[in-house]
């Protein structure tokens, strides 16, 4: 038997009693603690706070109006219109007045840590039609179980244990992801044996989806779909979330598809965002999709060599040296931008066909462990999330008293 479990037996073995979150969590609207400036600097002390996934949007020199948070007097901020919270437990401003700032009402029946885990565990989706904020109508009248106080810390550590494997899990991909991009650029920097060539001569192919004709032909021959047809639109974002968010995947039918035969994504390719978030890059086979037909969607370039290796001009195209050269035709006017013509005019070093595949295994093994969601250091972490969400959920489960 667990210590959780005989904690269980000894003090609530009949159930726990389930209270409002109103009577047990005083919340604050942050008003007084915006941020009045946005000159933001990493060399600033006071971080400025967000609810959602960004969390520090960057540091703050203001002295006035800081919620002094420790971790003797830690707070929850919570985004009530998106469900997004988060723990703090530093000095912090905020970015705006569009959250909370939830603190036990007593300490000695209810542990704000634990409140934090319980609030993780409801299940309720906002009113996003109205855009209504929600925490006195809505959630102040939602119920959490409250067992005795050893039972709330003890599922505190349990949780907490958790948490922090994760957290060390996190911190070793960042020192690997730093590790890679510093190998990275120290083996994709040449000095001036290694000719440089143009994007042009380079690439067989440079295209986008608005290659296949004027805006009007596309619109006719062209017709989105939410239910699986013949052919996915395979966008940036599918990439970026690599292909998790299922329920926001286009579709187009056999004549899209061969209407777009300029971008079908039959064969190794590149991928650029050409608006929008220009300089990132995908590399892509056709095996990692998860439909069988697939074409590249608006708002980015595809890119193939069939002379040169294209992983390796995938990993050159990362090179600080070709960002530098990406920014400087990238327009930042509105939602930034560049055109293929400029392109075209970019220019990449190219090392013997030996020294790119050497460049390609090493650089694949560090790209491997940092990004493969199937097994490296994401993987585990994605595990390790999964398996903390269930015993949070399981910890958090109660017959209530006098069931």
């Amino acid at each position: 038997m667990t210590q959780l479990e005989t904690l269980i037996q000894t003090l609530c073995p009949n159930g726990v009693k389930f209270v409002k979150l109103g009577e047990v969590v005083a919340y604050e609207q942050p008003s007084k603690y915006i941020v009045k400036s946005t000159e933001y600097d990493d060399s600033y002390d006071i971080p400025v706070l967000t609810a959602g996934q960004s969390f520090i949007l960057g540091y703050t020199n203001e002295k006035e109006g800081i919620y002094h948070a420790s971790p003797s007097c830690p707070v929850v901020i919570f985004d009530d219109f998106t469900t997004s919270m988060q723990w703090v437990d530093f000095p912090f401003k905020v970015k705006s007045s569009a959250m909370k700032i939830l603190t036990s009402r007593d300490n000695e029946t209810a542990l704000i840590r634990y409140l934090y885990f319980a609030l993780k565990t409801i299940k309720y989706t906002p009113d996003t039609a109205t855009h209504a904020r929600q925490w006195i109508g809505t959630y102040a009248e939602l119920q959490i179980p409250l067992p005795p106080l050893a039972v709330q810390s003890e599922i505190v550590r349990v949780l907490d244990k958790f948490t922090l494997h994760k957290a060390e899990l996190a911190a070793e991909l960042a020192a690997r992801l730093r590790q890679y991009e510093y190998y990275r650029d120290k083996l994709l920097t040449f000095d001036d044996t290694v000719k440089r060539v143009t994007t042009n001569e380079i690439f067989d192919v440079i295209t986008d989806y608005t290659a296949a004709g004027s805006f009007a032909d596309l619109a006719k021959n062209v017709k989105y779909e939410k239910e699986h047809g013949f052919a996915q639109l395979i966008r940036t974002t599918d990439l970026k979330s690599k292909f998790a968010k299922k329920d926001s995947f286009i579709y187009v039918n056999e004549h899209a598809y061969e209407y777009l035969w300029r971008v079908q994504l039959d064969k190794e390719s590149i991928i650029m965002p050409n608006v929008g978030n220009c300089g990132e890059v995908y590399y892509t086979l056709p095996n990692i999709f998860p439909s069988e037909f697939n074409v590249l969607g608006p708002n980015a370039i595809l890119i193939r060599s069939n002379k040169y290796l294209n992983k390796y001009l995938y990993y050159a195209i990362q090179h600080e040296d070709f960002q530098k050269q990406l920014k400087k035709i990238t327009s930042p006017v509105g939602q930034t931008k560049f055109n293929k013509t400029e392109f075209k005019e970019l220019l990449i070093p190219l090392p013997s066909l030996s020294e790119q595949e050497r460049i390609v295994s090493i650089l694949d093994r560090f790209d491997k462990l940092c990004h493969d969601i199937r097994e490296g250091l994401p993987a585990e972490i994605e595990l390790r999330q999964k398996q903390y969400e269930h015993y949070r959920d399981r910890l958090l489960t109660f017959r209530q008293l006098g069931d």
